[in-house]
């Protein structure tokens, strides 16, 4: 075994801060806390390049004792605790004391703080852990803190940082989770000299909410609250227009504090689907105050996550409160009868399932005209009837009729015929249509075997691998709108596309800055059909937040193009022999027909010897 080392601070101090300042985000979040718990009521929150080249945070605090400077940089060195036993009542943001020396540790931090009975401040600049110097310096109370070259002396920290407006988008997020957990302090973030969020500190929820995230959120929120002995919770949650595809937009608060907690989660989910059962996820706000030696906060050094005593009756409060306030307030609209039953039912649930974005709906529209699909290059007439294969660019054709006749109806063998350059091999045999079912199912048959086609899931098959191609060639045909579609974006979402601005040029889109936060839709893929444009935008953005920024540029386009053809035959459209002969003669010739987009199946067979067998004809 090799021998035991013992670790210079500056090293620990470097393994300290890589739990402690994750990005960005993170030094924001730590020193905008120590503001608060130091009793601020105005904080200024300014960064530069997504906080990389500069994070600067101006309060009106208490400030910091002129002889408590330089110890406030050393580890756990922290005013909010003195002995183990504090910890069991905390009733600060902070108190590991780990938050300066871990910063310091890995940038340029400059201090300034003046407290009330001093005529003068301290000044104090630290570069990589150590201290440059101390000096008298004439400044306001409070205390002003600037970190310059965040991972300077790491650059392989570097690496793991998004892009600049990314940065900025979650730094944005965490300033406004804390600032609606302090509707008294008045917040102001200014990303690259432009103010971007200010709450006024004048305790109106409402006011913060709408500063926070708009107009149109902020119309359509619900009050709910309830109480116990040991907690009491209260909070906003949104009705269906504004529920979303992810779960970004969820907060919850234990004593002001921001946390995660999965349970908490399922409770309010679950009371939102016993009402409204819609493949999205609710908008909420959900602020918990419990006495704090029922709960943990000391698990991890983000703070993210606490352990409560016993989760079970919270999970019944919370859920008991947002269904009541659900329930009077949509009681006008929705029949309620029965609602016991599966309110009981869901208050058992401790868990929850993630729902799947991408659940197929079905949906009556017109029927598609197939003139207007387009036909694959090289297609001759002489092919749709024997052809096992088809030649692309004119190349002659070849038939295998000897092939076909001993292949019995297996889809294996389609599947694992080789493929050769110039050449477009069938999937699946010629099929005879029989007829369409419940004008959802294409009925075809080929030698003894009865195939079932998904006609929706077939077309929407077809035409995601055309996006995809065109795509892939650079050739995505895009269709203007008669009125550009102006969206109103939080700045959470407004960094998202900035972020992702060449694969909505590259996926067809014609998008234009209109405004702070605002962008104006011009053009989108012809695939989309008739769309409800400001909807399936936020769908899109909402998937890319999922897949988040490690996703190459194909799983991102296979994600979305998964979503866009709206277009496609939907169930209940009635097709002529034509438009089925057709449909069926395209789905043959594409790379996997046998899935639609979201995993479905498209084609299921059936064998003479299986139907005989259920008929009873055989043993």
């Amino acid at each position: 075994m090799k021998r035991i080392n013992l670790l210079d601070i500056e090293t620990c101090n470097k393994i300290a801060a890589g739990e402690v300042v994750e990005r960005p985000s993170s030094v924001v979040k730590e020193l905008v806390e120590n503001s608060i718990d130091a009793k601020a009521t105005k904080i200024t929150v300014e960064i530069e390049n997504g906080g990389e080249t500069l994070i600067k945070i101006i309060d009106n605090g208490v400030g910091i004792h002129i002889d408590d400077i330089e110890k406030a940089f050393l580890p756990h060195a922290t005013s909010k605790i003195k002995e183990i036993n504090d910890i069991f009542s905390i009733n600060t943001l902070g108190f590991r004391g780990e938050a300066l020396a871990s910063i310091s540790a890995v940038s340029k931090v400059k201090l300034f703080s003046k407290t009330e009975e001093f005529d003068f401040g301290r000044e104090i600049f630290v570069e990589g852990g150590t201290i440059n110097y101390i000096k008298e310096a004439g400044c306001n109370n409070g205390t002003v803190i600037e970190v310059r070259d965040l991972f300077f002396n790491v650059p392989a920290r570097k690496k793991f940082m998004k892009s600049t407006s990314r940065e900025s988008a979650l730094i944005n997020d965490m300033v406004s989770k804390i600032a609606l957990s302090n509707p008294g302090v008045s917040i102001t973030l200014i990303n690259n000299g432009k103010k971007v969020i200010t709450t006024y500190g004048n305790n109106n929820y409402t006011d913060i909410v709408r500063a926070i995230y708009g107009k149109n959120i902020s119309e359509n929120l619900i009050y709910f609250e309830g109480f116990s002995d040991l907690v009491s919770v209260h909070g906003y949650i949104g009705n269906a227009d504004i529920s979303r595809g992810s779960r970004t937009y969820q907060s919850i608060f234990v004593n002001n504090r921001y946390i995660k907690n999965k349970t908490i989660t399922t409770a309010v989910e679950n009371a939102f689907k016993s009402f409204l059962t819609i493949n999205k996820f609710p908008f909420f706000i959900l602020f918990i105050d419990i006495f704090p030696e029922y709960i943990d906060v000391n698990i991890h050094p983000t703070k993210a996550e606490i352990k409560f005593q016993d989760d079970r009756p919270l999970f019944k409060i919370v859920f008991k409160s947002v269904h009541e306030a659900l329930k009077k307030s949509l009681e006008n609209n929705f029949s309620i009868e029965g609602e016991e039953e599966k309110q009981e039912e869901l208050e058992n649930v401790t868990y929850f399932d993630h729902i799947d974005e991408m659940e197929y709906k079905k949906d009556v529209s017109i029927p598609i005209d197939f003139n207007q699909r387009g036909d694959y290059i090289g297609k001759t007439e002489s092919s749709l009837d024997t052809s096992y294969y088809r030649h692309l660019e004119g190349k002659e054709e070849v038939t295998h009729k000897d092939i076909l006749k001993e292949d019995k109806g297996d889809l294996d063998k389609y599947k694992a015929f080789p493929v050769e350059k110039n050449i477009e091999y069938a999937k699946f045999p010629k099929l005879r249509v029989i007829g369409q079912f419940n004008k959802t199912y294409i009925i075809g048959e080929f030698n003894e075997t009865l195939y079932l086609i998904d006609q929706h899931a077939a077309h929407e098959k077809i035409m995601f691998e055309k996006y995809m191609d065109d795509i892939k060639k650079g050739s995505v045909i895009a269709q203007p709108l008669l009125i550009p579609v102006l969206i109103d974006l939080s700045l959470d979402d407004f960094g998202v596309y900035e972020e992702n601005k060449d694969f909505f040029k590259t996926g067809g889109f014609h998008i234009e800055d209109f405004g702070e936060t605002t962008i104006s839709v011009r053009q989108v893929p012809y695939i989309f059909g008739k769309l409800d444009m400001k909807n399936l935008f936020m769908s899109i953005l909402d998937n890319l937040k999922n897949l988040g920024s490690g996703k190459t540029e194909e799983v991102k386009f296979h994600k979305i193009a998964s979503m866009a053809c709206k277009s496609a035959i939907k169930a209940n459209d009635s097709l002529s022999k034509e438009e089925m002969d057709e449909l069926l003669e395209q789905l043959r010739y594409i790379k996997e027909p046998f899935t639609c987009p979201h995993g479905r199946p498209t084609i299921i067979k059936m064998g003479l010897y299986e139907l005989e067998k259920r008929f009873k004809r055989i043993q």
